[in-house]
C-alpha cells in the first residue's frame, strides 16, 4: 500500500522529471514544429478538424496556435474556431465564446503533454485595422492579456478558456494595421511582467516578401521569440526553391529564406529569434505546397542558417488528411519522439522498456523506488509511458499498457468503479485526476493517452 504522502511524492517527482522529456517551444532548436489548430480548412468530408486534446498527445508538435481572435477591440471581441465552436456557448450580451472544452483541452496540452498553446491573433478575417490611437492600443492590450494571461483575483472579466492560460500569442496580421507596435508591445510587456517562473512568448507570422507588407513596421518594433514565415501563396515559396540553393536558373533569389536569417540576426529586436519555415500541410491549402521529399530537401538547405528554429504548418486539418506528410516532417528535422500516427489515425501511444511496479510496497522499497526515479530520467520515461495508474488517497496499483492498435484499450481513473453517464466521442474517460465516469459511449472506447489522461475514440 502507498500512502497518501508518498504517493504525493511520486506524483510531485513526475512532474518534476517530466519538462525534461517533453517540451513545448524550444529557443535552442531547429526542430521546432508549429501547427495551427482551429479554422478546419480542410473539408468535413475528408475528416475534419477534431478537439484539441486529439494532436496535443503526438509528440511531434510542439506548438499549437490556436486560430483566430480576429476582433480585438471591447465589448466586440470575437474568438472563432470553425466547427469545434460547436461546444462553445456565448456569453451573455455578447458575442464572445465561452469553450469549457478548450479550457480543459488547454490544460491537458499542457499539463499532460507539455505543449506551447498560442492563440493566434489576426488572420485574414481581421478588418479592424489597428487602434485609434497608441493609448487604446494599450488599453486593449490590457483587456486580451485580462482575458487570456493568468486569472487576477476577483477579476470578474468574462474568460473564453475559463482558468486556462495560453503560454502566448501569435500575430498575424494580413492587411495594414495602425498602432499596432503599441498593442503587442504592451502584451509583451505584460506577459514579460507577469511571467516569473513561467516563459510566455510572443510569436508573428509574416508572409515571405520581405520586409510584410502588413507586419514590416511591427517586425522591427518587437520582441519576438520566434517567427513562423509563411512560405506560401507567394513568389519567394517553397515551390520556388531550387536545389542549387534558392535560384531560379537565371541566378535571380526567389525562395528568399536567407533574407529573413539576415532580419533575425542583424536587424530584429531579439537577436536570439528563430525562424520557423512556414508550409502548407496540404495540395488544398493554397499555392505553395510541395510534397514530404521535395520538402526535405529545403529543410537540409535551411538548416545551414543559424536563425532556422523549425516548420509551421497550416493547418492541423490539412496536415492530417495528407497521410504521412507529418512523419515526413519530422524525418526531415530529426526530430526526436514518436511517429504522428497518421496511419492509424489515432493519436500515438508512447512506447519504451516495460516497467511494472509491485501493487504494494514496504517504506524501505519505495524509498529505494524514489530515489532511482530522482536519479533516473529513464526509469521516468518508462513507468509514465508504459503503466496505467489507479489512485486514491490511500492506494497505487499499476499494470502494463498494451498499444490502443494492437491490443485491448483499458481506462484509467481517479474513481476505482466507473460512475456517471457514458462520455461522448473525444471526451476524457480517465487519468491521475478524473473523477468521472470511464465508460464512453458506443462504440467509442476509452484509449489510455497517458498516466495523466485518456479519450474516448
Amino acid at each position: 500500500m502507498l500512502g497518501s504522502r508518498n504517493l504525493l511524492a511520486l506524483c510531485g517527482i513526475i512532474f518534476s522529471l517530466s519538462s525534461k522529456v517533453l517540451a513545448g517551444f524550444d529557443p535552442t532548436a531547429s526542430n521546432n514544429i508549429a501547427v495551427y489548430w482551429g479554422q478546419n480548412s480542410i473539408s468535413l468530408t475528408s475528416g475534419g478538424q477534431q478537439r484539441l486534446s486529439y494532436y496535443c498527445a503526438n509528440t511531434p508538435i510542439n506548438i499549437i496556435p490556436l486560430a483566430f481572435l480576429y476582433t480585438i477591440k471591447t465589448p466586440s471581441t470575437t474568438i472563432n474556431f470553425a466547427n469545434a465552436g460547436d461546444n462553445c456557448t456565448l456569453f451573455s450580451g455578447s458575442q464572445l465564446l465561452s469553450c469549457p472544452q478548450l479550457e480543459e483541452d488547454i490544460q491537458t496540452c499542457q499539463t499532460a503533454h507539455n505543449k506551447s498553446i498560442l492563440l493566434s491573433i489576426g488572420g485574414a478575417t481581421y478588418t479592424e485595422g489597428g487602434f485609434s490611437s497608441p493609448a487604446e492600443a494599450v488599453q486593449m492590450a490590457g483587456a486580451v492579456w485580462e482575458m487570456f494571461g493568468p486569472k487576477k483575483e476577483g477579476s470578474k472579466v468574462e474568460r473564453p478558456f475559463g482558468d486556462a492560460v495560453v503560454d502566448g500569442f501569435d500575430i498575424d496580421l494580413e492587411a495594414v494595421a495602425v498602432n499596432m507596435v503599441d498593442f503587442v508591445g504592451e502584451l509583451r510587456r505584460l506577459m514579460d511582467a507577469d511571467g516569473g517562473k513561467k516563459k510566455f512568448y510572443m510569436s508573428g507570422a509574416p508572409q515571405c516578401p520581405f520586409p510584410d507588407a502588413a507586419m514590416g513596421g511591427l517586425m522591427d518594433g518587437v520582441g519576438f521569440d520566434f517567427v513562423m514565415v509563411q512560405f506560401y501563396n507567394n513568389w519567394c515559396g517553397v515551390d520556388s526553391w531550387k536545389a542549387s540553393g534558392g535560384g531560379d536558373g537565371n541566378g535571380e533569389s526567389q525562395f528568399n529564406f536567407e533574407r529573413w536569417d539576415q532580419w533575425a540576426r542583424e536587424e530584429s529586436k531579439n537577436k536570439g529569434v528563430k525562424v520557423l519555415l512556414g508550409v502548407p500541410g496540404s495540395q488544398a491549402a493554397g499555392r505553395g505546397y510541395v510534397n514530404g521529399e521535395v520538402l526535405k530537401g529545403v529543410v537540409e538547405y535551411v538548416k545551414g542558417f543559424e536563425s532556422f528554429g523549425g516548420v509551421m504548418m497550416w493547418d492541423m486539418s490539412q496536415v492530417y488528411g495528407n497521410t504521412g506528410f507529418l512523419d515526413s516532417i519530422q524525418a526531415a528535422l530529426g526530430s526526436d519522439g514518436q511517429s504522428s500516427g497518421q496511419g492509424s489515425g489515432l493519436p500515438p501511444t508512447q512506447t519504451a522498456s516495460q516497467t511494472t511496479i509491485p501493487t504494494s510496497l514496504p517504506s524501505s522499497q519505495l524509498d529505494s523506488l524514489l530515489s532511482s526515479l530522482l536519479s533516473s530520467q529513464t526509469a521516468f520515461v518508462t513507468i509514465t509511458t508504459t503503466v496505467v495508474v489507479s489512485a486514491t488517497a490511500t492506494e497505487f496499483s499499476t499494470e502494463e499498457v498494451p498499444s490502443p492498435t494492437t491490443a485491448s484499450v483499458k481506462s484509467t481513473s481517479g474513481s476505482s468503479t466507473p460512475t456517471g453517464a457514458p462520455v461522448p466521442h473525444w471526451g476524457t474517460c480517465g487519468g491521475i485526476y478524473h473523477l468521472g465516469s470511464t465508460v464512453c459511449e458506443s462504440p467509442y472506447q476509452c484509449v489510455v493517452l497517458s498516466v495523466w489522461y485518456s479519450q474516448c475514440l
